[in-house]
Parts: structure tokens; C-alpha cells; sequence
């Protein structure tokens, strides 16, 4: 069952049934020209950036895909009638898949300081025997380097993409699913720096007390300026009529 938050779909899926959902599309494939799919792990700072930033919500708004991975997400659909079953983490996402995919899963990483992804592909194919075909670091912008980044994921042949590049990640997605090749692609944010050890996961309690997000502001004073988007989200909302 798809809701709506602020706008924005969500679907009411359980941890167990986006993890199934990934590797079944991944085990169906897709014909070369077909784009790819897109996996949306939705939070409210997210969901807030959407309002200003057009193409990021069309790109949401397109997903095949879209998990609250934040706390305020299922609060916000309970708000208006609608319980979801659980929240879907985007780490916890991506470390199920890679578990339950195993060696059947072929993944590109896309994202981080150059040297992440690298450190995070020997990580995932030691532990979980995943075999990663290709990684890039984040940090391309200019057409042409955009364009030698897409060629060198599908080039690769992985049915997955984990792309974390941080804001704007769904937008480059949905921008480039043709080109990209992908079977399935899925916007992880920081992740690929957890899965190689650059950044420490939060305590297990905080994330099933929903306050994740408040630890790591209150341990980087840096995502400070994250929180007016957070009141952003409550404001609208509880000024909502309707999700």
C-alpha cells in the first residue's frame, strides 16, 4: 500500500519486504534500455529540501521505491490515518541486501571521499562475499565527468548502484536511470562511509527510541544547520489537512 507525506509517496513496507522487493528485482533484471529502478529512502529532511527543489521532488515522486526512513515520516503518516510497519533505515536497508543477496549480487558504490568506496567494497565482499564489479568517489560535477561516471557503472554490468552522494542524490538517479544500467538503484546517503568504517554506526537504542538523527547532531555540530528543516517538517505537517 502507497500513502502520501507532504506530498510525497511512501510505502507501507516492512524492512523484510523492501529487502525481498530489492532482490526480486534484481533477480528479474531488465532489458538494456529499460531504465532503472529507484529505491528512495525518504526522511523529512528530504521531504522538506523537495519543496523548494522541483526536480528532487519529481524524482521522489517517481520512485518505484520509497521507504520512511526517518522517524518523522511514519509520524507523520500515523498523523494522518495511515501505520506504517516499522521505519526501513537506509543503512539497515542495504546491509540486509547485501546479506540475504550475498555472492548473487553484483553492486557498484558510488559515493564518498576518494578511497571510500574502494575500502567499502573490500568490506562488503569480505563479509558478505558480495561481488562489487566497480566504485567511485562522489565528487564529480562537470558534465563530462558526470557522463565518464555513468559509462563506468554500466559498463560494469552491476544490477545494483548504491549511490551515496549526499543532497541531490535522487535527482542524479532519476536524471541518469537510462544511462546508468543498474537493475535496481538505491539513494543511501552516508552509508557507503559506514559500511567502510569512515563513520561510526549510532547506538542500536537510539535507533529504536527514532532519535538517531538528534545524536548525530548533538555528536557533529556541523548538521546544526540541518535542524530548521526538521521544525520545517513538524510545522507543515501539523498545518497539513491531509499527508
Amino acid at each position: 500500500m502507497r500513502t502520501y507525506v507532504l506530498g510525497l509517496p511512501v510505502d507501507a513496507v516492512s524492512l523484510e519486504e523492501a529487502t525481498a522487493w530489492v532482490l526480486a528485482a534484481v533477480r528479474r533484471g531488465k532489458r538494456p534500455e529499460e531504465p532503472g529502478l529507484l529505491v528512495v529512502t525518504l526522511n523529512p529532511e528530504i521531504a522538506v529540501m523537495s519543496r523548494a527543489d522541483h526536480e528532487l521532488g519529481s524524482a521522489i515522486r517517481h520512485a518505484d521505491l520509497c521507504v520512511a526512513d526517518g522517524v518523522g515520516i511514519t509520524w507523520a503518516a500515523r498523523r494522518h490515518g495511515t501505520l506504517l510497519r516499522g521505519r526501513v533505515p537506509g543503512i539497515d536497508l542495504v546491509t540486509r541486501v547485501l546479506r540475504e543477496g550475498g555472492s548473487e549480487l553484483s553492486v557498484y558504490l558510488l559515493g564518498g571521499r576518494p578511497g571510500v568506496a574502494k575500502t567499502a567494497a573490500r568490506a562488503i565482499q569480505k563479509r558478505y562475499g558480495t561481488r562489487v564489479l566497480g566504485a567511485h568517489h562522489g565528487y564529480f560535477r562537470r558534465p563530462g565527468e558526470v557522463a565518464a561516471v555513468c559509462a563506468d557503472v554500466r559498463a560494469s554490468g552491476a544490477s545494483l548502484l548504491l549511490a551515496g552522494l549526499g543532497e541531490g542524490q535522487e535527482k542524479f538517479l532519476h536524471q541518469h536511470d537510462s544511462d546508468l544500467g543498474a537493475t535496481v538503484m538505491i539513494g543511501v546517503g552516508g552509508t557507503i562511509d559506514v559500511l567502510a568504517g569512515a563513520v561510526r554506526r549510532m547506538p542500536a537504542w537510539t535507533t529504536r527510541l527514532g532519535v538517531e538523527w538528534l545524536f548525530r547532531v548533538l555528536l557533529d555540530p556541523r548538521r546544526w544547520r540541518r535542524i530548521p528543516r526538521l521544525w520545517r517538517f513538524v510545522w507543515l505537517v501539523l498545518n497539513r489537512r491531509s499527508v
